[in-house]
């Protein structure tokens, strides 16, 4: 009866259930078979519902669909673009800093790519890019922001690992600047070779200062930001709503983009992604309790500990685990299953959790946009019509780059803790 059960949930995974179903399945069929009490699910879930984090993660991805809903992406390309006129390499180094912007404050949840595909697409290949670059640049620059302040996975991995969301805050800028800093050397490289009328235009001051005016207000939003939490006057809960206020009067009142009429279609969308993600979390913390009931981290941490001599070695296939981890889950299912499995072995090895967090998010970046199942993949291939096979060999450049830039965050632990006290 057992196996077929499990057989079950495998066809239903298989057959595109919601993950979250199969997860609690699981969980609550794991409890039923060792004759322990069903509630011990329900409970889980409720001390995630408490968790105060959640305010902030549901204040920040309502800023980031407000600002996805106005012009905001329209005025930050212009700014860019004005600011970086005769760069080699403007318009794609443009491309990846706006789809930073915008994937730190909505997640990897494919909106980058839909709301800013079709307007930074056309435009590359205006500009004199080859179609299979321009692909690769918006598929890979659709998650480049997990990194970024006020990432929602960056707050999901402190609240599962219980670790200070404003150190991981300061630990993911340097690395997620590394990665963006390697992807604007290829780009103004594939700018010179391609001859972009880019790299030709000439700076008009009177563009940029107008560019400015129109996009200040968004300009300003990492200030109000990073200031409210690096400097102690606000906990990140507060900054949170802060944002979410400043957002609304700057898109509804300042610009008058997002109208009262409109506020219920994005306070929707939003309530379905974070509700989603409470949903996703709280069925992965009652599978957790099961697994950790049974012991299994002490297993895995047993069967590491005696084939893996040594903290290197365990990072790498730390990587190529979470790699394939990043392809096969979403980021917010991954965090949970996998960080209370993982934080053992790490501690064990002598690794840093703030550390860990960098390394697991950027692992899940990059499995993204990692062939043959990552999501962004499949986002882009819908978005622009492109056959999948298409986009694989499009992104491949990118992935070659950000693998070298991930090599670089894991064995310099330094990188990430730059800042952090």
């Amino acid at each position: 009866m057992q196996a077929l059960l499990s057989l079950l949930l495998g066809v239903l995974a298989l057959s595109g259930v919601p993950l979250f179903i199969v997860i609690a399945g699981a969980a609550f069929l794991s409890f039923y078979f060792l004759d322990v009490d069903l509630s011990i699910v329900i409970i889980e879930m409720y001390r995630l519902a408490a968790n105060p984090m959640l305010i902030a993660l549901l204040l920040f991805a309502f800023a980031g669909y407000v600002l996805a809903e106005s012009g905001a992406s329209r005025r930050l390309v212009r700014f860019s673009a004005a600011l970086l006129g005769r760069t080699p390499g403007g318009l794609a180094i443009v491309s990846l800093l706006c789809c930073a912007f915008f994937t730190a404050l909505t997640g990897a949840s494919g909106v980058t790519i839909v709301a800013l595909g079709g307007l930074l697409y056309p435009a590359l290949l205006e500009d004199g890019y080859k179609d299979k670059f321009s692909l690769g640049l918006i598929t890979t620059a659709g998650s480049l922001g997990l990194l970024f302040p006020p990432s929602l996975p960056l707050i999901i991995y402190g609240v599962v690992s219980d670790t200070k969301i404003s150190d991981l805050f300061l630990a993911g800028i340097a690395p997620g600047i590394l990665m963006v800093v390697l992807l604007s050397l290829y780009s103004m490289y594939a700018a010179l070779r391609f001859g972009t009328t880019g790299s030709k235009a000439s700076f008009n001051f009177r563009e940029l200062a107008s560019a400015t005016r129109e996009a200040m207000w968004e300009i300003f939003l990492p200030v109000v930001l990073f200031g409210g939490i690096f400097s102690g006057f606000l906990a990140v809960s507060e900054a949170a709503a802060v944002t979410a206020f400043y957002v609304l009067v700057v898109e509804m009142i300042i610009h008058r983009e997002v109208k009262l009429n409109d506020i219920p279609t994005v306070i929707v969308k939003t309530s379905m992604m974070v509700g989603g993600i409470i949903i996703i979390l709280g069925a992965s913390l009652a599978f957790n309790a099961f697994l950790i009931d049974q012991q299994v981290p002490n297993k895995i941490l047993g069967l590491m500990q005696a084939y893996v001599s040594n903290k290197y070695l365990f990072l790498l296939i730390l990587n190529l685990f979470l790699l394939v981890v990043g392809c096969l889950l979403d980021v917010f299912s991954a965090l949970v299953i996998v960080v209370p499995l993982i934080i053992p072995l790490a501690l064990s090895y002598d690794v840093n959790l703030i550390h860990l967090g960098i390394i697991f998010l950027a692992n899940l970046q990059i499995g993204y946009s990692t062939p043959p199942i990552g999501m962004s993949l499949f986002i882009a291939s819908l978005r622009f019509e492109k056959s999948i096979v298409h986009l694989y060999k499009a992104s491949l450049p990118f992935l070659i780059i950000l693998l070298l830039s991930l090599a670089v965050i894991t064995y310099l632990p330094a990188l990430s803790l730059l800042w952090v006290r």
